[in-house]
């Protein structure tokens, strides 16, 4: 009888670590976004906000914007929350989402040496600079938002770049790796403003080129395609998309700040 007991016992903690275990899967959802949304803190105070107000949990997949456009792609995540426009909307346009919005933007800055005290007078001239002297620069080189923006630099300053030139070096790092190696190595690279905020490990580096139009940086949420997998939250990621153009939405952006400084900018558009 008390082997029957334990048994029953047993049994009924499976079923109910089972249940516990669908409605927990009913009630989240996956989010695949770039490091500097997650790294700076802002998803985390979002989705705590998302959670209190509508008891649906948030897993965030942190990485790099290539890679977390092919997670949502495979059907492996509900929303994708990323920062480069050419492929959000290669994205779309060949089905894998469902809506689109530009949500906040902020901007990208070229970071290097402290010893560097000349003027950028374009960005242009500023790799041109770094190229023909043979700077180090440190690429994040993972195919993220920010490694495609600086591809496309170089392109627009028609200088060719690959892995095999000593002076540039492809880490394929997030964003935080990749400032610590800059700072170590006293090299040049492209962050996203908000990460250089947060990160508090330069005192070997100082912004040397800013507030520029090629640097400025769109970030755009998209709901993706329940079709990719029967499995997808499609329903309460609705919730999260549509959350997500709310005023209570554009408070916490736009007043999430580290070391007193605004990281975001709220520019959703109806």
């Amino acid at each position: 009888m008390k082997f029957n007991f334990f048994i029953i016992t047993f049994i009924k903690i499976l079923i109910l670590t089972l249940c516990t275990a669908l409605v927990y899967a009913d009630t989240k959802i996956i989010v695949a976004s770039t490091t500097s949304t997650y790294d700076t803190g802002l998803l985390e105070v979002i989705n705590s906000k998302f959670y209190d107000k509508y008891n649906i949990r948030v897993q965030v997949l942190s990485l790099g914007t290539g890679q977390a456009i092919r997670t949502a792609k495979d059907g492996n995540a509900e929303i994708l929350l990323v920062h480069h426009k050419a492929s959000e909307l290669e994205f779309m346009n060949n089905g894998f989402g469902v809506e689109r919005s530009e949500i906040m933007y902020n901007d990208y800055i070229l970071v290097g040496p402290k010893e560097d005290n000349t003027k950028c007078i374009s960005v242009q001239e500023k790799l041109k600079q770094i190229h023909d002297n043979k700077f180090l620069f440190i690429s994040r080189g993972d195919d993220s938002g920010t490694h495609r923006k600086e591809t496309e630099m170089w392109l627009k300053s028609n200088l060719e770049i690959n892995d095999n030139l000593d002076w540039y070096l492809s880490v394929g790092q997030g964003m935080g790796s990749t400032l610590l190696i800059t700072n170590e190595k006293k090299g040049y690279t492209l962050s996203d403003r908000s990460t250089w905020i947060a990160f508090n490990y330069k005192n070997n580096l100082k912004i040397v080129c800013e507030n520029l139009p090629p640097l400025f940086n769109q970030y755009g949420i998209i709901l993706v395609n329940q079709n990719l997998n029967n499995n997808l939250n499609f329903n309460n990621a609705k919730k999260y998309f549509e959350w997500f153009k709310t005023n209570e939405v554009k408070e916490i952006i736009n007043n999430f700040k580290v070391n007193d400084k605004q990281l975001f900018y709220y520019n959703y558009n109806q």
